[in-house]
């Protein structure tokens, strides 16, 4: 981990008003669970997704791995923050599956739209405790 700031309240607050700007593309016809989120590298570079469902629903994809993804695809290897921001719901938190895909990537602060509109910004390691990574492996 590369440790970064956390974002300030100021920044999160613009970063979960993105992420739910960008829910607002989100395809999900079965749940109408919108999600959107936004991935930060630790040099200021943006990444946006959203959820896109499937009726095959374990063929659904998230919208914080379609954005991690999209880094990806952009040869981004390290994550600074993921910004997770949903429309249908008062409060959006990552799956696990996320949490740990985000582990992967080496995200150190998750900002996540809480209840009540709040913003709350979190250490990864709070949010995924004891978790899995290369190191596990034996390959850092």
């Amino acid at each position: 981990m590369s440790d970064t700031a956390p974002p300030t309240t100021s920044q999160a607050g613009a970063l979960i008003d993105r992420a739910r700007r960008v829910a607002e593309r989100a395809y999900a016809p079965y749940s109408r669970f919108r999600v959107g989120a936004v991935v930060v590298t630790p040099e200021g570079a943006t990444f946006e997704g959203v959820n896109v469902e499937n009726a095959a629903y374990g063929a659904t994809i998230c919208a914080e791995a379609n954005a991690i993804s999209t880094a990806a695809a952009a040869g981004v290897r390290t994550l600074a923050t993921v910004a997770v921001g949903c429309l249908d719901a008062d409060e959006c938190y990552p799956c696990g599956n996320c949490r740990q895909l985000m582990r992967e990537f080496g995200v150190e602060h998750v900002v996540v739209q809480g209840t009540g509109g709040r913003v709350r910004i979190h250490p990864l390691g709070d949010l995924l405790p004891h978790s899995f990574g290369p190191e596990s492996l034996g390959s850092s």
